[in-house]
């Protein structure tokens, strides 16, 4: 091959040889920037002329009045210009393919900008990316799509890809090329409808969006749709993030995870709204950051002994009223508390201190924000077209297509994104209920029936069993949760037995019955004791959580300890009695933050919880019950290692409405738990329970003791068995039942 500088440079030819072979309408889109090929003109590409074999390389500016081909090495090359809409070309003979430059544009002012050109490298995605694209299954289709920090022939910059099959074109612009969207249109990949571009030279941090042309002209300046990071709101440009920096120290979490059957492990959430857990009162009120949340909240929920912290959606989203439920960014943690690799590094630190990490995950709705999915390519892209099948009128929001395979693949390649790049343990799906359900929230005429004449969302439900799948063949120790409020059937059955395959679903009901029984003055509890024990009815019907979340202690439904009915003290009293059952129930457990401070304000997201109520008396004895009960949950067999069997759970007796009493067993594989609950403020002496230990009882938990904040009535720790038949047992024992508590008792020898 010769030697460059002995190469020479043709500028003389004409304007019509240097376009040989181009359709005279290809180069009118192109300098209309509506042509979806640019390379097919732009860049280097093999060239004969008068015979002899070269390149000619190619270059666009609207503006510029002057282009230099810069070739390392040599003087730079005048292009010439052969239209006098901007476009330049200059022929080299001897030259083949790859061949490096850099172009030079001079405008009317003398300025001038240099740039990469990022027409003369070869696709970043190849046929099989695109065909598993358009089938809607390629699992780690955000490694194609998106911004990607890569090298080709050597240099280094950024491949951007997005969907957008409708446009006329699509471009990438950023600070870069002064967001000028007639720069760097991208080439369409034949009909899968992504358009791809390599840009030379671009790194971490850089800001970016895309410029869409839609069918009928206009003009659409979008967010990624893959972006991995995303500005602080009010801004919503996408940025450049190189995933792979971070260095994990995690893997013997990682490895201790799989293989475990999380259904008979302890599992206790505090669920946790970021911006207001803790916040900065004398920076003006400023968040803490993912590095400065790590190791205060892990400190906290060892504490009282909580397994998992569940984040509420850490997904970018531009309004903070929405706690993070309407997602604008949906493979970007948000940046209102930091960058990707500082939620790695929360995410890191709770797993070297054993905690695991949920995240509430979005994929039943979007925003209405222009600049993000809607619309986002001038049609209904992501949503549905009709109102009636993409339109919460409600929540004011947009319902996915789950009908598409695009769409799908987006959602589920996201869920896969988050337990892949970040580590996380388990999805809490929110909404499911709003996503399998056509009618979900509408009146008769504002929905559409499924082909068969139904209101289930058929796309939807294989959209959900698909998920599921994947999530559990693919990331073996994770788990997903269904936020589902209805009596849907077969949520956590598996979904070849037709089921929807969840790992676990929350448990409406028992919250809502719950809360609607202590919201009574005892004195009428009598009266409705099935409410209370009716979950028994189904508790083994789906693989539950029990929760008191964010939602119970928002919008005038007033914070836990208000519910409670009665004085200041009955108020404490009725608390540690709800939450001594919700610990004893089967199922697993989750409390939203602050419950253990029994803040008399409901939750408010902008300002943080009331710490300075740790100081009150009461509620450091109310801190202890709750650090004291969760350490017996987390420490005791009994109450989560048969947890998802009926032969965990047994009634000594749930029919004492008169003295609204219930008491029960939990058992373990070797041990046991007795159970009693007394719901009024009235003392009981000498009531006596059956049970099945023949030695005696230590009393683990009385709610009521003083240490707690209670009256400190009750058994002096121990209780002798009597061969006493009671209740189906041989033996039982005689209790003196404190007001409005519960009892754990643990069965054991005197003296033990």
């Amino acid at each position: 091959m010769a030697d460059l500088a002995d190469s020479p440079v043709r500028t003389h030819m004409s304007q019509a040889s240097l376009l040989k072979g181009i359709p005279s309408e290809d180069i009118r889109r192109l300098v209309r920037i509506e042509l979806p090929d640019p390379h097919s003109i732009l860049g280097v590409h093999p060239y004969a002329m008068k015979g002899k074999k070269g390149i000619v390389v190619r270059a666009f500016h609207p503006e510029a009045i002057r282009t230099e081909l810069l070739i390392k090495g040599r003087m730079p090359v005048v292009m010439k210009k052969c239209h006098p809409g901007g476009l330049f070309a200059a022929f080299i003979s001897h030259r083949r393919l790859p061949f490096p430059y850099r172009l030079r544009f001079t405008f009317a002012d003398g300025k001038h900008w240099e740039s990469d050109a990022p027409y003369r490298f070869f696709p970043t995605l190849g046929d099989i990316d695109l065909y598993l694209a358009g089938q809607g299954s390629h699992e780690r289709l955000y490694e194609k799509l998106g911004a990607h920090l890569r090298e080709m022939d050597g240099v280094a910059g950024v491949s951007f890809a997005v969907w957008a099959p409708s446009a006329k074109r699509v471009s990438v612009v950023g600070k870069f090329n002064g967001w000028d969207g007639r720069l760097f249109p991208m080439r369409r990949m034949g009909a899968s409808g992504i358009w791809e571009l390599f840009v030379p030279g671009l790194g971490p941090g850089a800001l970016y969006k895309y410029e869409i042309k839609t069918a009928s002209g206009n003009l659409r300046l979008k967010t990624d749709p893959y972006a991995f990071a995303m500005e602080v709101r009010p801004g919503t440009d996408s940025i450049v993030w190189d995933l792979e920096a971070y260095e994990w120290h995690d893997s013997r979490w990682m490895a201790s995870r799989t293989g475990v059957n999380l259904r008979q492990q302890p599992m206790a959430i505090y669920e946790v709204h970021l911006g207001s857990w803790m916040r900065v009162s004398d920076e003006e009120n400023r968040w803490l950051t993912y590095r400065e949340l790590a190791p205060r909240l892990i400190e906290h929920v060892k504490k009282f002994g909580f397994t998992h912290v569940e984040l509420l959606p850490v997904a970018e989203h531009p309004f903070d009223g929405s706690w993070g439920y309407q997602v604008t960014g949906y493979y970007a943690p948000t940046s209102r508390f930091g960058n990707p690799d500082d939620f790695k590094y929360f995410v890191d630190t709770c797993h070297q201190h054993g905690i695991g990490v949920i995240v509430d995950w979005v994929p039943g709705h979007f925003p209405k924000d222009d600049w993000s999915l809607r619309l986002f390519d001038g049609t209904a892209l992501y949503e549905h077209r009709d109102p009636r099948e993409g339109e919460h009128a409600e929540w004011g929001t947009l319902i996915f297509n789950f009908g598409r395979h695009e769409v799908r693949n987006f959602l589920i390649a996201n869920a896969l994104f988050w337990l892949d790049q970040y580590h996380i343990d388990g999805l809490r799906v929110d909404a499911v209920a709003s996503m399998l359900y056509l009618d979900y929230g509408k009146k008769d005429g504002e929905w559409i029936p499924n082909r068969y004449g139904g209101n289930h969302n058929l796309e939807a439900i294989d959209f959900f069993r698909k998920l599921n799948e994947l999530v559990y063949g693919l990331f073996p120790g994770c788990f997903t949760v269904a936020e589902e409020s209805t009596d849907w059937s077969g949520v956590t059955s598996p979904a070849h037995l037709g089921g929807l395959g969840f790992g676990f679903k929350w448990d409406m009901g028992w919250m809502h019955d719950t809360l609607l029984y202590f919201d009574k003055e005892p004195v009428h509890r009598k009266y409705h004791l099935n409410t209370l024990t009716f979950s028994m009815m189904y508790a083994y019907s789906e693989n539950f959580i029990l929760p008191f979340s964010h939602d119970e202690v928002v919008y005038g439904k007033r914070s836990l300890l208000n519910k409670m009915p009665g004085d200041e003290w009955q108020k404490f009293a009725n608390l540690r009695l709800v939450l001594g059952y919700m610990y004893t129930h089967p199922g697993k457990k989750l409390l939203f933050m602050g419950t253990e401070l029994a803040p008399r304000d409901e939750w408010y997201h902008a300002k943080g919880l009331d710490w300075h109520l740790e100081s009150d008396p009461m509620r450091r004895r109310f801190q202890r019950f709750m650090v004291d009960v969760g350490r017996l949950y987390r420490e005791h067999p009994a109450l989560w290692e048969l947890d998802p069997l009926p032969e965990g759970f047994s009634w000594i007796d749930c029919n004492d409405s008169n003295s609204s009493v219930v008491s029960y067993i939990r058992f373990g594989k070797k041990t046991h738990l007795v159970c009693i609950l007394n719901l009024t403020p009235v003392p009981r002496h000498g009531y006596r329970i059956g049970v099945p230990d023949k030695h005696g009882y230590y009393e683990r938990i009385n709610s009521d003791s003083a240490y707690y904040g209670g009256s400190n009535l009750g058994n002096a720790s121990y209780v002798a068995v009597q061969d006493i038949p009671f209740h189906g047992f041989a033996h039982s024992i005689a209790l003196t039942l404190p007001p409005l508590a519960c009892l754990i008792l643990e069965p054991g020898k005197e003296g033990m």
